[in-house]
């Protein structure tokens, strides 16, 4: 009798031991992914703060400063969109495509001309986004009225090629031609209403 209550006192031991060392290990985060750590951010506005109106279709309508860091290894160009998926509309209102940013570029300036081939940075394209004219490059929020909160996401692709991409490629067609190149992404979101 006794050393059965021995053999059940140690399984009972071994088992509590087994299940704590599995609950530690779903505590312990495994290996972050390569370039989870990559980040990007704007002098403009805090994450998932208010978009100043200077940046918005209310404003002076010019693109926010953007910057990034920690982009992963191999890294050799950028691209970022910003769209909306809060617009009434089946598909996310796209507000900016921008491509071919060199991989040593930190940032974006505020006000990137509103051109396919903007003077900075040095060889970045601009696709259309989804106005019906003045449609290339940064259009900034202009929601319904009593739409209420919008949310503007800012996302930067880190690439693991120099793409042959022409000027003017939208959205779609951007993410179509860039998969299987991703290395990373990041993304920062402003809200706006009106």
């Amino acid at each position: 009798m006794r050393s059965s209550v021995r053999i059940l006192s140690a399984l009972t031991l071994i088992l509590g031991l087994a299940a704590w060392d599995l609950s530690r290990a779903a505590e312990t985060p495994g290996k972050p992914e390569k370039g989870a750590d990559m980040t990007i951010q704007s002098t403009a506005f805090a994450p998932n703060g208010a978009i100043p109106k200077k940046f918005t279709g209310e404003g002076e309508d010019v693109s926010p400063a953007l910057s990034w860091s920690n982009l992963p290894p191999g890294t050799k160009e950028l691209a970022l969109i910003c769209d909306d998926p809060d617009a009434p509309t089946p598909q996310p209102w796209v507000h900016w495509v921008i491509y071919k940013i060199p991989a040593d570029a930190k940032g974006l300036d505020e006000g990137i001309p509103r051109v396919a081939r903007p003077p900075k940075p040095a060889g970045a394209v601009q696709g259309p986004n989804t106005w019906d004219e003045d449609n290339i490059g940064y259009r900034g929020p202009m929601p319904p009225k009593g739409h209420g909160v919008h949310h503007y996401h800012f996302k930067l692709y880190a690439l693991d090629a120099q793409l042959d991409l022409a000027a003017g490629l939208d959205k779609e067609a951007l993410l179509k031609a860039i998969k299987g190149h991703v290395l990373a992404t990041a993304q920062v979101t402003g809200t706006y209403q009106r």
